[in-house]
């Protein structure tokens, strides 16, 4: 009889690990998608204000169309980029290095680095990228977490018979660690 109520207390003990166990992948996982719509918001808003900007430019720098459609195409590439996160930060590099160009490229123009609206585009798309960055951080803290705990014994056997899967990280690509180059 003892070792009947030993094995069913174990058996108990057991089942309340493993439900915590599952609990917390879930929790994680519903973190990363949260992080991950946070970035995705930053990024709408990041999208939305290129247009003004490149419109405030074009007054100033007409002749300069190579750079304006480069950084117009860059934006739709990663305002039309589906499928994996890698994917997606792929093209939302491309466009930081094409709007560092834009900016590089108002250095040329003292009137247009004077424009108020240019400034005032210029600080808040400033802002859009550091609040990017602070999204980007916690989307690949949660990210980590998630994928530790899915490769981490015992927890992996419960991730694998629920399917859960690991996550990418939304990374930098080494180019744009880099300063950019500007040629005229």
């Amino acid at each position: 009889m003892i070792i009947f109520v030993a094995v069913i207390v174990i058996l108990l003990i057991l089942l309340v690990y493993s439900i915590a166990i599952y609990n917390s992948l879930v929790r994680l996982k519903n973190q990363s998608e949260e992080a991950w719509s946070s970035i995705d918001i930053q990024l709408k808003r990041r999208h939305d204000l290129i247009p003004n900007l490149v419109e405030t430019v074009k007054g100033y720098a007409a002749h300069e169309k190579e750079t304006l459609s480069k950084v117009i195409e860059a934006r739709n590439m990663a305002m039309n980029a589906s499928g994996s996160i890698e994917k997606r930060a792929e093209a939302e590099n491309f466009l930081t290095g094409t709007l560092k160009s834009l900016f590089a490229l108002s250095e040329n123009y003292p009137n247009l680095k004077a424009n108020e609206n240019f400034l005032q585009l210029q600080n808040t798309l400033n802002e859009i990228e550091d609040n990017i960055q602070s999204a980007r951080r916690y989307y690949n803290a949660v990210v980590r977490d998630l994928n530790t705990k899915i490769e981490m014994f015992p927890s992996s056997i419960i991730a694998n018979m629920f399917n859960f899967t690991k996550k990418e990280y939304f990374e930098i690509e080494e180019r744009e660690k880099e300063p950019v180059k500007v040629k005229f």
